[in-house]
């Protein structure tokens, strides 16, 4: 999907309209218009807005594929459970567990990390599900050294 089927779908689920949508990201009608007809693409700081605004990231808007994993404890993680930043806005390399406000939440150590995301891990036993997150944690961009 392109930024204007991405965008429209999103305005049209929220029930508001182009004018109400100009109104919130203080843009006129008519470039909202031309967003949806895929003239133009917003400014990155009105796509700030716009990402915010819906609650999505920009590869979402964009129609980019989006990591899959937090890039601190590698949990998989969808929009709903990606941390924040300090304006607000979606961080897609972090879980909100690991992420918010724009500063990790704990600081701790690879090790730690691993202990404390053995209690969340259903699969494996717990010798099983350390030395697969003793491997994945260093490749992992909070970790890569």
């Amino acid at each position: 999907m392109k930024f204007k089927d991405n965008f429209t779908a999103l305005r049209k689920k929220a029930g508001l309209s182009q004018n109400e949508i100009a109104e919130k990201l203080f843009v006129t009608r008519q470039a909202v218009s031309r967003w949806e007809t895929g003239d133009t693409v917003p400014e990155i700081e009105t796509l700030q807005a716009v990402s915010k605004l819906f609650g999505v990231t920009f590869n979402d808007l964009l129609g980019y594929p989006t990591d899959p994993a937090c890039q601190s404890c590698g949990m998989p993680i969808t929009p709903e459970q990606m941390g924040r930043g300090k304006d607000g806005t979606l961080n897609e390399h972090y879980c909100k567990w690991c992420w918010d406000n724009g500063d990790f939440l704990r600081d701790c150590t690879m090790e730690e990390m691993v202990e404390q995301c053995l209690p969340y891990m259903p699969f494996g036993t717990p010798e099983e599900n350390r030395g697969f997150l003793t491997d994945l944690l260093p490749t992992l961009d909070r970790w890569k050294k």
